[in-house]
């Protein structure tokens, strides 16, 4: 994703949590596209670290603007056995953290005359999944806080969307990812690419007359 902004000369900043070696890797890979871009370190359950953090993107931000929450963590088991450490961590990461998130940057956005927020969310927040209760349930959550998040803000010329990616390969679904290659579900018996999803997320920022929407990647239906 981030170097598909930086293909379209963004000056991308680069978030991570603990990982720094995974994000100098891709932070090397945006200034190798002839863009340029930062790193911010920052735990997004912590809204002081949120608000921190925030505030350093703000003295690099230019316009056009647009701020993608991306961060996600899953884990679980059957709901009857869940454990309220796992449910309290997922919910404070993948709901909590992306208002944190929201909250900080939108008197950036508004002093800027407005600008576009992409809300990386789950085909399994609308249809559930066994063993995954708080990564569905945290899910879900982004619709309410996309939608009314762009009630709020369309006055400021803040877009606020939901984008659904589907199945990619990352250390997150390695356990969980189909391995019999049917897609029975989907319609174009195939999940979306990376880089097709990563060019739905940048065109998504330049429409300036969408906001509130959820963008399904695949070709699963809701």
């Amino acid at each position: 994703m981030s170097r598909a902004f930086a293909a379209m000369g963004w000056h991308v900043g680069i978030h991570y949590g603990r990982n720094k070696q995974a994000a100098t890797v891709t932070l090397r890979l945006v200034l190798s596209a002839g863009s340029r871009g930062t790193l911010y370190q920052a735990d997004i359950r912590d809204p002081k670290a949120v608000r921190q953090m925030v505030e350093s993107w703000r003295i690099h931000a230019d316009t056009p603007i647009a701020f993608v929450c991306n961060a996600g963590i899953a884990g679980g088991t059957l709901l009857i056995r869940h454990s309220e450490q796992t449910w309290h961590n997922i919910i404070a990461t993948n709901l909590t953290g992306v208002f944190y998130c929201l909250r900080a940057v939108a008197p950036v956005l508004m002093a800027h005359g407005g600008g576009s927020i992409v809300v990386i969310g789950s085909h399994t927040g609308f249809h559930g999944a066994v063993g995954q209760v708080a990564y569905a349930t945290s899910k879900a959550g982004l619709i309410g806080l996309v939608k009314t998040a762009a009630w709020e803000w369309g006055p400021h010329n803040i877009r606020v969307n939901l984008v659904l990616p589907g199945w990619q390969k990352t250390n997150m679904t390695k356990n969980i990812y189909p391995k019999d290659g049917k897609w029975v579900d989907h319609a174009l018996r195939r999940p979306p690419a990376l880089e097709e999803v990563a060019q739905t997320i940048v065109y998504l920022t330049a429409l300036e007359h969408v906001s509130g929407q959820v963008w399904n990647c695949d070709s699963r239906l809701l």
